[in-house]
């Protein structure tokens, strides 16, 4: 059944992604309502409606479940339990089992290599003893993740050396966690994959992914063809992943690209930064595309619009580049409303079309 335009979509989370979530809500028709904890969230500025209130007030949940027509979320690291709350009153998209698998690194890695995905080698790491344990199966150089609420390089601890383990234990501060082994790759890249209620699902070309300091910086599309064989074996694997999450939304899976082919890393049953560059640089944006999924419409195409396409993140201070992005006629410049400029926060980013306009 669709939710048609003039409806109101909830949005759990107040961030970028939730603004870029309304705004393309916004172009078809739909009324947004932002759910945060944050007192002036960048999405609210760009929404119909805020809701100020805690991820785990299963009360205020509810009220919020019962003012929307359809719900969804912006970021997986929010307890699933609360959220039924929600779905108790409204349907919520991404479905729970996809966000309670993506949000435990134990468990998505077990998901993925049931179902014949290679993920790189780990082990369960539950106190310090087990620590050495794995290290003696998986060796150095490693790293030490929390199984839960980790992103953009938080909640890891390299481990280079065996008398790195006790510095790495106290960086998780004891949490249960994995012990990952590093992999020989070449590039990494993610899938982007949007599917609906109907089981139709699109899917963009595949962004190679440059980080620096664990946090994206660019995003270049498309992929070299050297890795082309890896990218059809993950883009594979995500169809399956997505069917059988009974997946609805976008959910953006990222893979490292090996001499022996596509090796698993992380998923995130959401729009994602990877995807920013979909905005101007293909035919439906990854956020549009969600929109239309969460709302039973028919997808939108996925071409990409020029022969190339970079999207660079702007952390941090490099927002204060703004004016000269702008003197470059070819940059789409995205601001992301956030007052503060801290080390290491996304403050928004600029894309740019490589082969249009003889650019």
């Amino acid at each position: 059944m669709s939710v048609p335009p003039g409806s109101t979509i909830g949005i759990v989370g107040g961030g970028q992604l939730g603004r870029m979530l309304a705004m393309a809500a916004a172009q078809l028709g739909y009324r947004c309502h932002i759910y945060a904890p944050d007192e002036a969230p960048p999405a609210a500025e760009v929404s119909a409606l805020f809701t100020r209130g805690a991820y785990d007030d299963e009360a205020a949940l509810a009220r919020f479940g019962a003012a929307v027509d359809v719900a969804t979320y912006e970021f997986e690291n929010i307890a699933a339990g609360p959220l039924s709350a929600l779905a108790g009153q409204v349907a919520l998209y991404p479905p729970r089992k996809a966000l309670e698998t993506a949000q435990d690194r134990l468990a998505e890695k077990q998901f993925v290599q049931r179902l014949g995905g290679r993920p790189a080698p780990f082990a369960v790491v539950d106190s310090r003893q087990d620590l050495e344990t794995a290290l003696g199966h998986i060796g150095v150089p490693a790293i030490l993740k929390t199984r839960r609420f980790g992103y953009d390089g938080k909640g890891q601890a390299r481990i280079m050396h065996s008398s790195d383990a006790d510095a790495a234990w106290d960086a998780v501060q004891g949490s249960p966690s994995i012990l990952e082994g590093f992999v020989e790759f070449e590039h990494e890249f993610s899938i982007l994959l949007c599917r609906a209620g109907s089981g139709e699902i699109a899917i963009w070309d595949a962004p190679l992914n440059v980080h620096a300091e664990g946090i994206l910086d660019t995003s270049i599309i498309p992929a070299p063809a050297v890795i082309r064989p890896a990218v059809e074996e993950a883009t594979q694997l995500s169809r399956t992943i997505a069917e059988d999450l009974g997946h609805v939304g976008l959910l953006t899976l990222e893979f490292f690209a090996t001499r022996e082919g596509a090796i698993f890393n992380e998923m995130a049953p959401r729009v994602h930064n990877s995807g920013h560059w979909t905005i101007e640089g293909a035919l439906s944006s990854q956020f549009e595309n969600h929109v239309r999924a969460i709302c039973g419409l028919p997808l939108g195409a996925t071409d990409l619009v020029v022969p190339r396409v970079e999207m660079k993140n702007l952390i941090g201070a490099d927002v204060d580049d703004w004016r000269e992005i702008l003197t470059d006629p070819s940059a789409h410049l995205h601001l992301y409303g956030k007052r503060h400029a801290r080390p290491g926060r996304k403050m928004g980013h600029v894309t740019r079309l490589i082969g249009a306009g003889g650019h």
